[in-house]
């Protein structure tokens, strides 16, 4: 089936979906003091550019990026669902949100996730991020990992 990645507000039923399931997943990991994610309407009053990556027709995964001026640009809300997984979804929407992100001037991409995430760990590892101290609002947790890679 064919892949496809387009832009999409996030308070579309689908969209709202995805993000419902992506919090469902992490509210038994972390404390909410912990969980960062942005909900639905933050989503809209951050400007974050939010794309929904589909298997067919059928949403199988989503992910944003917030633009902080043209010093970097923060990745939001990045889920695949577990049916779509191992397929290659994320690599392909982590590609198109850094493509985004160096077609509108910004060189550097960072990120927050979780220790409990090693699937999502491993794929920005893979795709070139390294470990970065707090950056943003985020302090120190024990259970946050910020990550940074530099755009080519």
């Amino acid at each position: 089936m064919a892949i496809s990645i387009r832009p999409e507000r996030p308070d579309t039923p689908e969209a709202m979906q995805l993000i419902a399931e992506l919090d469902a997943l992490l509210a038994p990991l972390y404390a909410v003091a912990s969980r960062h994610g942005y909900s639905v309407d933050k989503l809209l009053r951050q400007g974050v550019h939010f794309f929904v990556v589909r298997q067919g027709a059928a949403p199988a995964g989503c992910g944003g990026v917030q633009f902080f001026g043209t010093d970097y640009a923060e990745l939001k809300r990045m889920y695949v669902r577990p049916q779509y997984r191992g397929q290659g979804l994320a690599k392909q929407l982590l590609q198109h949100l850094e493509d985004y992100s160096r077609g509108h001037g910004i060189t550097t991409v960072r990120l927050e996730t979780g220790i409990h995430q090693t699937a999502a760990l491993g794929l920005y590892r893979q795709a070139g991020y390294g470990p970065i101290p707090p950056f943003g609002d985020y302090h120190p947790d024990p259970v946050s990992v910020c990550m940074e890679k530099r755009l080519a």
